[in-house]
């Protein structure tokens, strides 16, 4: 063999090996890089008289270790898909917690001689609950420092404080997992200890007058709060006093009139509610019905002087307040004190010593009225911006002529004020202090969408001022549509991340929820959930009509009842959008709704029907998003969960991602982030909200191109 023979051999084998090397790297990258692929295990059952088969039903069951390891193999994936957007997360992280103010105070709420308070510290992830006696000049007394609970768990959830009548005592419920389990501690003011502990609670409480007891629901099997016990302050909890159980599948409640006067019992399904009282100061916890339940009738209670003033939908499509003597619920006698109105939702109310307090809708947009009860003059609180949101303060104080509540819109950060209803005056109390913010930079607008069926669909829009409708503007745009459940025009410093990059964010306000009144729910809920679907259909094509944005700029998203939204969209209109974020969605429509064991499943046929009844049945079936996954392209999507999500079941979210891969036909990022310590709410602490919040914009500008 000839050397330039020999050596041309060598060069072939090592150009041979070089290739042989380098598609041995492809391939281990391409199998570093394959998405996790669940295995199918049919299950099938039978409903209407249709046999339905589930691939993924086994992913219910926590015990089995495959289940646990596919939701981490998952979540693996998702990290490594998303590594490259880490400096962007970080980014985005700095720029949201730049814009807030670390060291920041709540307007004091003056109580008797105190003024309580929360406060957060920089470096801090929790608020601290504090007071002052006499003046806010005098010693800070901090009474919950949920960071130090904190130190003991990687979840922490207040739902409520209430401090004891007297002061000398404070009652707050915990959750420490996510899965909306409360654990009540009272707190002894004097001694700086805990001296109560009442486990396995719905956190809802309520003090007695006398400061010596409380009164607290605890939950069934399915997490419904349906017993409500009394607790003496230092006795051993099996001394508790059964009050009352509810064996209808009511939720209860209990909380005192604003007066004091009354206990109130208030026992509610979506559509249908009864209200008991005790006299608070009764020992004996003599219970006594104000009006007893009927379908379809929906009523809450508060008392002045000697009378019940009930808020109800009674002949009253969009609400009205009637007026009850409390002393003899048999007179039969009533009086309207706040009509019903065609046009305008009554959607709450609030009582004072001279004064009730109406927030109303109108428009899509919401009202103050307030009423005084001895003149029976009425005046209109006024707000400027085309798009706006009002936020209610506890204002606990009866006897008082200051109505505290919260104003902002898309570029009004939260602003506190304190409105004089005899003299029409307002004092701001405080506005949100935004780094780097200035308001003339941003516009918001209402626009109107044409529905399929006619009707005229709400869009709140908020974007940076010299924005060119070219057509091409990327958006993202979101929905809710459920329970009656508003979506507000609010200021979020985070939003700004998104903005300041060019995006224009979209609200899409359509039926299922409230904000054209009580119809616009309705309408949406039911036989007739097809229109909200349709409605979020409609609006996206609408902006894309005027200029907007285009479908390769449309991102979509929605949490919950507004993951099921998205879920049903993408499967009917798959091309709508370029990417989607369903947070925490519910998309197993049909399998939660058969499961009686469930929490909430049996409160919420009100609200999606029961599928054993085949009119309800065969609609689930039409538009269920798990249940229609079909082999099609779909656009990129992130799906989010909670492993200890009691409303929305991390499964419900693993098995759609689990059936998408199998099924889609496209190479679109698919990816599935299951948080493995907390619930529905995700994360509890403020710095790993932000966090989470910068990962779902990192997702979404990383699909939209925009990676500055």
């Amino acid at each position: 063999m000839t050397p330039f023979v020999k050596s041309f051999k060598y060069l072939v084998i090592l150009i041979l090996a070089t290739i042989f090397m380098l598609m041995s790297f492809v391939y281990k990258e391409k199998d570093i890089l394959a998405p996790p692929k669940a295995k199918v295990i049919t299950s099938s059952f039978t409903l209407c008289g249709e046999e339905l088969t589930d691939d993924y039903f086994w992913l219910r069951n926590m015990e089995d270790p495959d289940v646990l390891r596919y939701i981490r193999e998952e979540n693996s994936y998702t990290d490594l898909m998303m590594r490259h957007t880490q400096p962007l997360q970080q980014r985005i992280f700095e720029e949201i917690k730049s814009r807030t103010n670390e060291n920041d105070t709540s307007v004091p709420e003056k109580l008797d001689s105190y003024f309580y308070y929360y406060k957060t510290v920089e470096g801090k992830q929790y608020p601290l609950f504090c007071r002052k006696k006499e003046s806010l000049n005098f010693s800070e007394e901090i009474l919950i420092d949920q960071n130090e609970l904190e130190k003991e768990f990687d979840f922490l959830h207040i739902d409520r404080i209430k401090v004891s009548p007297d002061h000398n005592l404070i009652a707050y419920s915990i959750d420490t997992t996510g899965y909306e389990e409360y654990s009540i501690m009272i707190k002894n003011l004097d001694f700086d200890i805990v001296s109560d502990t009442i486990l396995f609670t719905s956190g809802n409480f309520e003090w007695a007058n006398d400061s010596k007891s409380i009164f607290y629901t605890v939950m069934d099997s399915t997490k419904r709060p349906y017993r409500l016990y009394n607790h003496k302050i230092g006795v051993n909890l099996e001394d508790d006093v059964l009050i009352y159980e509810e064996k209808e599948p009511y939720f209860l409640d209990v909380e005192k009139t604003k007066d004091k006067k009354y206990l109130l019992v208030s026992l509610e399904t979506i559509s249908s509610s009864e209200v008991r009282y005790m006299d608070a100061n009764d020992t004996e916890y003599k219970l006594y019905c104000i009006k007893p339940r009927r379908e379809n009738i929906l009523y809450s209670v508060e008392h002045r002087f000697n009378k019940f003033y009930i808020y109800t939908n009674e002949d009253a499509e969009n609400f009205k307040i009637i007026e009850l003597p409390a002393g003899d619920l048999s007179r039969t006698e009533q009086r309207d004190v706040v009509p019903h109105r065609e046009n305008i939702s009554l959607e709450e109310f609030d009582i004072f010593k001279d004064h009730i307090v109406l927030y109303e809708r109108e428009g899509g947009l919401p009202k103050l009225r307030v009423l005084n009860l001895n003149s029976y003059d009425e005046a209109d609180i006024k707000f400027e911006e085309p798009v706006y949101t009002l936020n209610f303060h506890r204002n606990p104080v009866f006897d008082t002529n200051i109505l505290r509540f919260e104003y902002s819109s898309f570029s009004t950060p939260n602003t506190t004020i304190d409105y004089n209803m005899e003299t029409g005056e307002k004092e701001i109390k405080k506005v949100l202090y935004v780094k780097n913010f200035s308001k003339e930079d941003y516009v918001s607008e209402r626009i109107f969408a044409d529905g399929d069926d006619g009707v005229k669909i709400p869009i709140s829009l908020f974007y940076k001022r010299g924005l060119n409708k070219y057509g091409n503007n990327p958006m993202l745009l979101t929905g809710y549509g459920a329970y009656g459940i508003n979506s507000e025009a609010q200021f979020s410093p985070r939003l700004l991340s998104l903005v300041d990059r060019g995006l224009i964010y979209a609200v899409a306000h359509i039926r299922g929820g409230s904000e054209l009144g009580r119809r616009w729910y309705d309408e949406g809920k039911l036989l007739k959930k097809e229109n909200t679907f349709n409605d979020f259909i409609c609006c996206a094509e609408y902006l894309m009509s005027e200029k907007f944005t285009s479908a390769e700029k449309l991102v979509i998203t929605g949490g919950s009842a507004g993951g099921l939204l998205i879920g049903a969209v993408l499967n009917r209109a798959p091309e709508l959008c370029k990417a989607a974020v369903a947070i925490v969605p519910f998309v197993d429509v049909i399998n939660t709704m058969r499961d009686t064991s469930l929490p909430l499943t049996v409160h919420e046929y009100d609200e999606w029907g029961n599928p054993n009844d085949e009119k309800y049945f065969k609609l689930m079936r039409s538009y269920s998003p798990y249940d229609n996954v079909g082999e099609k392209y779909y656009p990129n999507l992130l799906i989010t969960a909670g492993l200890y999500d009691a409303r929305v079941p991390y499964w419900e979210p693993v098995k759609w991602a689990a059936k998408l891969r199998a099924l889609k036909k496209d190479d679109n990022l698919l990816l599935l982030k299951v948080n493995m310590g907390s619930g529905h709410g995700g994360v509890s602490g403020r710095y790993d909200y932000i966090r989470e919040t910068a990962f779902q914009y990192a997702f979404i500008l990383d699909r939209l191109n925009i990676t500055e």
